[in-house]
Formats: C-alpha cells, sequence, structure tokens
C-alpha cells in the first residue's frame, strides 16, 4: 500500500516529458536583404554550411563565427544543394544539375558548369527540380516535380513534347516529369523510376536504400513515403508516357484496377492533416548519438504544419513497410518555437539539426533555424514491428509495469485511403480494433501486443496512454503513431 501511495505522488510531481525537455531550438540570423526561401543544405568538410535560396543566391555559413558570404548566385529556383568538398557544390536549379566552384581559392564561385540538362521543361511554374543525393557508389539522384493544370506551358518546350502527358491535373508533356533520374558516375542520366507527383524529398536510410517523400494530391489520397527501386512505377500515371515501350496512349484511360495492379505502394503513408500535409526532405541521424536515442532513424520535415517526423522502418516478407511518429511540434524553450515551413534539413558536424524554411507563395516560412539535443533520454518509442498477432513496440527505458500491461494504454484505429484520380481522399472504412493481450519482455522495453483483427493494405493508428517509466519519473511523451501496414507477418 505504502509502495502505491509513493508511486501516486510521484506520478503528480512528475510530468510527462515534453521535447523541450531533450531539445533546445535556436533562429540562425540571415543577412540583411536576404529573401531566405531554403532550397537547400548541406554542410561541407570544414564544417561551414552551404545554403541556397529559391532566388537564386548560395551563401556559406560559418558556425564558429556565426558568419555569412556570398559563394554564387544568379541561379533559377535552386532546390537542393551538395557539397562535394571545400570549394565546390552541386546544386540542382530548374533547368539542370550544376557544379558550381571556386577555382582560385577567394572563397567565391567563378566557375559554373553544366553537370546535366538532359530533363523537358514546358515552362509551367510547377516543374520543380529537388536533389541531388549521392549513393555509395557516387551516382546522384534527383527528382522532378510535375506541371499543375493552374498554369499553362510556354510556346517554346525544351524537350519532345507529348500531348497525352497533357491530361491531368498534374501533367508531364515533357521528360521526365514524374521521375526519379540517376545520373551515374559515368555520366549517363538514366530515368530511374516513375510515378510521382511532386516528389519534394529524396534521400537514403542508413542502409542505403533510397526512399522520396510524395505529397497529397490527385492520385495520392494521403502523402507518402515511398522506398524507391529503378524501373518501378510508384501511382501517379501521368509519367507513364515517357516509359520505355508503354503504348501510345494516355494513361489516365487505363482503369484504376489495371494501375492499382501496376504499381508499388508507399512504405509509410501519412494521415493527412494528422501527421503531415505537405511532407519533404528526409535525413537520416548518422550523428552516432550526439542528436538523442535515434541514431540511424529517418527524419522527415514538414511544410505547412510546425512539426517534424521520425519513420520507424519494419521489414515485412522482403518489403518495407513501417510507422511514423511525431517527433517536434511548435513548442520549443527559451521563447523559440519551430516555425512552420521545414523545407530543408542537414545534420551538422557537431550532431545538431538545420532546419531551412521557405513559403514561396504557400504555407510555410522563412530563413534557417537549429535543434540541438541538450542531453538525457526521453520516454519514447523507438520501434513499432509487425508480428503474426500484433505488434512489437519498443521504447527507449523499461516501462513501468502496471501501466504497460493495462489494455486501456493502447488504443487501435483502422482505415485506408482511396488510390483513385481525385485529389486526396478521406479515411474510409475506418474501425476500430480491439487489443485483446499485451505482455512485457523481461528487460520491460517492448511490449507486444496481440489485436483481434489484422488486414493487410490498411493504416493502423495506435494512441498510447499514460505510459510511464519504472522509475516513475517519466511519461511517455509522443503518444500517437501510425502503422502502414501493407504486408501481413507469417
Amino acid at each position: 500500500m505504502l509502495a502505491s501511495i509513493l508511486l501516486s505522488t510521484l506520478l503528480s510531481v512528475f510530468p510527462a516529458d515534453t521535447i523541450s525537455d531533450y531539445y533546445e531550438i535556436e533562429t540562425i540570423p540571415t543577412p540583411p536583404g536576404l529573401v531566405a526561401e531554403t532550397g537547400g543544405l548541406s554542410f561541407l568538410p570544414d564544417g561551414r554550411m552551404a545554403a541556397c535560396f529559391h532566388r537564386g543566391e548560395v551563401m556559406l555559413y560559418n558556425p564558429k563565427t556565426k558568419t555569412w558570404k556570398l559563394f554564387a548566385e544568379g541561379l533559377h529556383d535552386p532546390l537542393g544543394v551538395l557539397a562535394l568538398s571545400n570549394k565546390e557544390l552541386l546544386i540542382v536549379q530548374r533547368p539542370e544539375l550544376t557544379r558550381v566552384t571556386d577555382t582560385n581559392g577567394d572563397g567565391v564561385a567563378d566557375l559554373y558548369e553544366t553537370v546535366t540538362d538532359q530533363f523537358g521543361m514546358s515552362g509551367n511554374y510547377h516543374e520543380f527540380a529537388f536533389g541531388p543525393v549521392r549513393d555509395t557508389k557516387g551516382n546522384l539522384y534527383f527528382s522532378l516535380n510535375t506541371a499543375s493544370n493552374g498554369a499553362g506551358i510556354r510556346d517554346e518546350v525544351r524537350g519532345q513534347y507529348d500531348a497525352l502527358g497533357r491530361q491531368g491535373r498534374m501533367y508531364a508533356c515533357v521528360p521526365y516529369r514524374g521521375w526519379v533520374m540517376q545520373l551515374t558516375v559515368d555520366g549517363k542520366l538514366k530515368p530511374y523510376a516513375s510515378g510521382f507527383r511532386s516528389p519534394n524529398g529524396i534521400g537514403f536510410d542508413a542502409k542505403g536504400r533510397l526512399f522520396v517523400t510524395d505529397n497529397q494530391g490527385d492520385w495520392l489520397g494521403t502523402s507518402k513515403l515511398y522506398h524507391v527501386e529503378e524501373g518501378k512505377f510508384y501511382g501517379h500515371p501521368t509519367s507513364l508516357v515517357w516509359r520505355p515501350g508503354f503504348p501510345a496512349i494516355d494513361p489516365l484511360t487505363l482503369p484504376v484496377p489495371t494501375l492499382d495492379s501496376m504499381r508499388t505502394v508507399e512504405s509509410v503513408a501519412f494521415p493527412h492533416e494528422i501527421m503531415a500535409h505537405s511532407p519533404t526532405q528526409l535525413v537520416v541521424d548518422n550523428t552516432g548519438g550526439k542528436f538523442g536515442p535515434f541514431t540511424g532513424q529517418l527524419f522527415v520535415g514538414e511544410m505547412d504544419f510546425a512539426h517534424l517526423l521520425r519513420i520507424l522502418p519494419d521489414e515485412v516478407d522482403g518489403q518495407i513497410q513501417g510507422a511514423c511518429v511525431p517527433f517536434f511540434d511548435k513548442a520549443g524553450s527559451d521563447g523559440v518555437a519551430l516555425r512552420i515551413g521545414n523545407n530543408r534539413l542537414a545534420f551538422a558536424p557537431d550532431g545538431s539539426l538545420y532546419l531551412g524554411q521557405a513559403d514561396h507563395g504557400w504555407l510555410g516560412d522563412r530563413g534557417i533555424q537549429r535543434i540541438r539535443y541538450k542531453g538525457g533520454n526521453p520516454l519514447d518509442i523507438t520501434a513499432m514491428k509487425l508480428t503474426p498477432t500484433g505488434f512489437d513496440l519498443t521504447f527507449t527505458q523499461p516501462l513501468d509495469e502496471s501501466t504497460a500491461r493495462d489494455l486501456a494504454n493502447y488504443r487501435f484505429r483502422s482505415y485506408y485511403y482511396e488510390y483513385h484520380q481525385a485529389y486526396g481522399s478521406p479515411q474510409k472504412d475506418v474501425q476500430t480494433v480491439n487489443v485483446s493481450d499485451v505482455t512485457l519482455s523481461a528487460d520491460r522495453k517492448t511490449v507486444s501486443l496481440k489485436l483481434a483483427e489484422l488486414k493487410p493494405k490498411r493504416i493502423y493508428e495506435l494512441t498510447l496512454g499514460k505510459l510511464q517509466a519504472n522509475n516513475g519519473q517519466k511519461k511517455i511523451m509522443n503518444h500517437f503513431v501510425c502503422y502502414t501496414l501493407n504486408r501481413l507477418a507469417k
């Protein structure tokens, strides 16, 4: 009885953790007069940060001296930068992938070279280009946005024009709109994978697998994270007109079940306006613990909400699926809050996470912020794995046994988003799913849940209750996680 009273007293004294207990935000001042719509961030080997901005500037920031220097200018909508050395950057701008180099060592680029421009441009305002990222073999990848029927095309276009690709809300009348492109180490540009709408995030996970985020809209009932492999089609039909061997027909005339059978589904769906509205860049935590207890996990930015997401991958039957969980919300410490418009992310050598914000006509903000880990171990979920009968949840700390075994602390809903031509989708066939049993591992870090029913091709949305650490001094920080169940575990 005394122990119970003591535990209750501790729970009332120690409130639930918040992200601000472990991380702090700093706003980085940008140069006066700069329109700080951030298009790309990358760190040079010497620790300086390269940042490119929508209106064409490329700036270098020194975190030690907190000073900026103009490195290059005159680029057209640069939306990604990759530092190759202290003097050489690769930049994706609207018309091309460009190498920008300081050849004489004065700190300012004096050589601008076209690396590749072998893709089409119709002049439509929505034909953005994102990237580049590089794999372990040295191949480069970037992604090309589709055009929007909210505006037309120019009288003169670059590349072959295909009227069949002009149909639909988002379209691809020139190559290779809606594609991820690969530039091989020997300089050959290859159309790598198709079926994307607005692939604003591209990057690799800790195992070297390529992932792309795509934004909710036509043919995307909600925003998604795809594991991208060569030759596959990911669902947005208009890019199929540029697929080798595809018949000379309008892809939108194909029945939806036919297109559905052709596509590779997402690894993780981001429930709309619950998890994300417009996901952006993804980065892997390769800091070795400098950013907290999430080493090796993917972090994803979000344009329209003031938060970031973490990805909890799971491999089932050889395919990647998994969960997403909120990492950071607008709450901040010392009066500094996370802004919206988190378009670009980059981990610094010191382990902090830099966020480049943009609006550029949509929701968002401008500028650059930095998230720094202050230390400590929050009570949070680190893994969600599918089992034949339910899910295994793993946490950063051992759990209090009484709250961990309480079925009332695990509330599931399941639903799906429809694959169709219409813009977005409501949640379909929403069902409550009961938890019939819960067991706790010997180290008290993993909870095994048995569900009354598991069905493929659905999202399992879990709301966690009043879980707490076994010392009673920490309560669960994030209560919400969504698992995309594509395949059942055997």
